[in-house]
């Protein structure tokens, strides 16, 4: 499967970053891609208040990426955000193409000096959805501090795992991203795609998550395939999902966990 990684960063306006994603969704078609990965908060930064940007999943901006993905034949993952019942809104990837799915953030970043569970709410379930004949499975950001999550996408079948994210800056947190993306991918022996978005020229809020880069592919014995640098940067790498299931017999982790009390 030939996989983009769009590492961007978003601004606080939707229509500038619906733009972008049209554009780089375009330049990922021509380079073959039939999944182009966003970060989490495509649809507007975390500088901005998220009621003010979010919008149903059938709504205009959500639809708009919908005829990117028909127009260029690929299928996209995009962090947005997304209305309920109430002032909170929900932390949503959307995935459209040719597959449908939604995933609302599981785990919510209240930690840090940092509360997203102010504007946030979480979601209540794990999600996974099947392309090309191939099972992926879904998370965002904060999610990657949670081995459980993956691992239960895995024992469901994920062969990778897509963690979007905008992950904030500060003291060990790039030795961090790198180290947990590593060992999830160790932890479910499945490819992890994690796409951050890049860091910004100059942050409009020392504790509002943007971004360090750094977005990486890791492969399910823990092999760092690809990592990205700091700056806003497109790249397609092409992995071999049949490789999962060789792991997993050869490394039965999966079949070995034990529920302890």
């Amino acid at each position: 499967m030939r996989i983009a990684l769009a590492q961007l960063v978003a601004t606080t306006d939707p229509q500038a970053n619906l733009a972008l994603v049209g554009e780089l969704t375009a330049q990922a078609s021509a380079q073959g891609a039939e999944l182009v990965v966003f970060p989490e908060a495509t649809m507007c930064s975390f500088a901005r208040p998220r009621a003010d940007a979010a919008e149903p999943l059938d709504g205009p901006w959500a639809n708009a990426v919908r005829q990117t993905a028909k127009e260029t034949g690929t299928t996209i993952v995009v962090g947005m955000f997304t209305t309920t019942d109430s002032p909170q809104v929900h932390n949503t990837l959307l995935v459209t193409g040719a597959v449908e799915a939604r995933y609302d953030k599981l785990h919510l970043f209240d930690a840090l000096g940092y509360a997203e569970s102010r504007q946030i709410r979480a979601g209540d379930e794990a999600v996974s959805f099947e392309l090309a004949g191939h099972h992926l499975g879904l998370a965002t950001c904060y999610d990657v501090r949670f081995p459980a999550l993956f691992t239960h996408l895995a024992s469901r079948g994920a062969e990778a795992i897509l963690l979007p994210a905008s992950w904030a800056p500060g003291p060990d947190k790039l030795h961090q991203w790198r180290t947990l993306v590593t060992a999830r991918a160790m932890d479910a022996t499945a490819f992890v795609i994690a796409v951050d978005q890049a860091r910004p020229p100059t942050a409009e809020d020392g504790r509002t998550p943007t971004g360090i880069g750094h977005s990486m592919v890791v492969g399910p014995t823990g092999t760092v395939l690809l990592e990205l640098g700091e700056e806003p940067q497109l790249s397609v790498i092409e992995i071999d999902l049949n490789q999962v299931a060789a792991v997993r017999e050869r490394l039965p982790i999966l079949q070995h966990a034990r529920n302890l009390n």
